[in-house]
């Protein structure tokens, strides 16, 4: 047993200093989009003590030289799916992989992850429901390594609905982990609300309308509807927190925004009034505009069924010109790319979609740092250098302002004053 618990200690915990002082060679502030040269970073423990200009290493502190690289704060995805098999032409492959291999699979999503430079991430869901609950207890305890995870613990789905595994077995022949969030009702979507906050669920994840990678079911098409919505949402605010809804449809957005969720998801389709009605009432829409390309390209190479590729191509250009149409109005948007469709750890590609579709380099980023920790309540501890604030910083060769996929190649990462790459 002190063997194995030696493996594990060595396995999950990165090179750290009690102090560090990161000397960086710019500086990014997310908030204004401007840098900085000649600062350094005082780290003490987990959290950044001091931002100044350089000067000698302070007494008992290691200095950290990232004197040849853009620093910026770790990077948050609000779209990602750690804790699940994955997405290729089998259909049936979440029900072939079991819980064991399942959370043994997050583990490794979850290290690609951070060592990509996404030090937090949302998992907006999982077909073995709650994986996700212990894929991220295992990262807190030090088990395994990975980004902060806040985690849904299943989908809020309608039986047949777009967060059900459709097209395998019939659905009622199912394992119960796999439909832990399936409803009927507002009393059964209380009901299951309550099931996932009580048993380690950060927030909800509501299916309000079709989706492209389910089999049977139709992305326009509305499913939980508002009074169901309502009632799961009642729920997570008695537990202090919020529900985001997967929605592609313009009514099932607009339902979703009236029963009063934080975040849409997706909002391929959304119309004029469903943007209007975002904008007015502050609610964030989590647009992932690059994946379309990679399910167009590796779907259709690798035999995907036709259903997906066939709804792919039916909202992927509008969902981008939508994204667009967002940015010109300025409605909330932040950064969620959906990974788990496509390998971990190349989320940073969906930058250079953002910016091609109406972005700054600087909007990009902030979308995907004080925007994205404002989404998950977390302002005031990530998504900026700032003293107070985790110490989740990476290092970029480049300069990301000016071309935003320097992005996509991380030089380091640190993780709560913690080295990890």
């Amino acid at each position: 047993m002190k063997a194995l618990a030696l493996a594990a200690a060595l396995i999950a915990t990165p090179a750290s200093a009690g102090s560090l002082y990161v000397e960086a060679g710019k500086l990014l502030d997310v908030g204004t989009g401007t840098e900085a040269s000649g600062q350094c970073i005082l780290v003490e423990g987990e959290r950044i003590a001091r931002v100044e200009p350089c000067a000698a290493t302070p007494e008992g502190a290691e200095r950290v030289d990232w004197s040849a690289y853009t620093v910026l704060p770790g990077l948050i995805d609000l779209h990602t799916h750690l804790a699940d098999a994955g997405q290729d032409a089998d259909v049936a492959l979440p029900l072939k992989t079991s819980p064991q291999l399942t959370a043994l699979i997050g583990a490794h999503n979850a290290k690609v992850t951070l060592e990509a430079g996404f030090t937090t991430v949302r998992d907006v869901g999982t077909y073995r429901g709650l994986t996700d609950v212990a894929l991220r207890d295992a990262i807190n305890r030090g088990l395994v390594p990975g980004p902060r995870m806040f985690v849904a613990g299943a989908y809020l789905t309608h039986p047949g609905g777009g967060g059900e595994l459709n097209g395998v077995v019939p659905n009622n022949q199912l394992p119960a982990d796999l439909r832990l969030g399936v409803l009927t009702s507002p009393e059964e979507a209380a009901e299951k609300a309550e099931f996932l906050l009580s048993h380690g669920a950060d927030f909800l994840k509501i299916i309000a309308t079709g989706a492209v990678l389910a089999i049977g079911t139709e992305p326009g098409e509305p499913e939980v509807t508002e009074d169901e919505m309502r009632a799961a949402i009642a729920v997570s605010r008695a537990h202090g927190t919020y529900a985001t809804a997967h929605a592609h449809g313009a009514e099932g957005i607009k339902n979703a925004i009236r029963a009063g969720v934080r975040s849409i998801e997706h909002a391929s389709l959304i119309d004029e009034e469903g943007l209007r009605m975002a904008k007015a009432h502050g609610v964030w829409l989590v647009m992932d505009v690059f994946n379309g390309d990679y399910i167009d390209e590796i779907g259709t190479k690798e035999g995907w069924p036709e259903e997906y590729l066939r709804k792919n191509r039916e909202t992927t250009q509008i969902q981008r010109e939508n994204f667009r149409r967002a940015v010109a109005m300025g409605v909330p948007l932040a950064f969620g790319s959906d990974s788990g469709v496509y390998p971990h750890g190349i989320n940073a590609r969906q930058f250079a979609y953002m910016v091609a579709n109406g972005m700054t380099p600087a909007q990009a980023i902030r979308a995907a740092t004080l925007s994205a920790a404002t989404v998950v309540g977390k302002q005031d501890e990530l998504g900026s250098i700032a003293p107070g604030k985790f110490a989740d910083m990476i290092a970029v060769d480049g300069d990301p302002l000016a071309n935003v996929r320097t992005l996509e190649t991380v030089a380091h990462v640190m993780k709560g004053g913690a080295l990890v790459k």
